[in-house]
């Protein structure tokens, strides 16, 4: 643990190591969408969820034995990646209808903008490099992300083998 690293408990029994400044505020901002245009990793708790919600056949992919969403083309210039794909799941309008519809988020939607990784002394969480330059949700708002952990880190992650926020499509 560095020395600025600090414990966290975000869930009774459940502490992250917390990598990042604590002043550090995040509120997704409209029309930003960066964070849907890479595939997003889903856990077995993932599968089973968006199983109730779509056809798995149809919006999940497998890359290097793990399952993803589908990043599909779409026919728009907004909202989408350099290469024109986003998720599956994302509407023209830039919103996710597994959220927006569903209420319910795979647990890497909930993670971002946090990295996060499991060390012999725990899970760390930090900023994803690629945040600092692409996301513009960080530093707009009064919501101190330190402060509302719970809302990007689902209490699965204390259970996975590997959290490894790094992997994608």
């Amino acid at each position: 643990m560095s020395a600025e690293s600090r414990r966290v408990e975000v869930y009774p029994g459940c502490e992250a190591v917390v990598e990042f400044d604590p002043d550090l505020t995040f509120e997704c901002v409209e029309d930003c969408t960066w964070c849907c245009h890479h595939g997003v990793l889903l856990y077995d708790r993932d599968l089973i969820e968006l199983a109730q919600r779509a056809n798995l056949s149809e919006t999940t992919t497998d890359f290097r034995g793990e399952k993803f969403v589908t990043r599909e083309r779409k026919d728009r210039d907004t909202h989408v990646a350099e290469d024109g794909h986003a998720c599956a799941f994302l509407r023209e309008d830039g919103l996710c209808s597994l959220h927006l519809e569903d209420d319910w988020k795979p647990t890497r939607c909930s993670v971002f903008p946090l990295a996060v990784w499991l060390e012999e002394d725990g899970l760390h969480v930090d900023i994803r490099e690629s945040a600092h330059d692409h996301c513009d949700g960080l530093n707009v708002s009064e919501r101190t992300v330190v402060d509302n952990l719970e809302a990007f880190l689902p209490a699965v992650l204390w259970d996975l083998e590997n959290p490894d926020s790094e992997r994608e499509l």
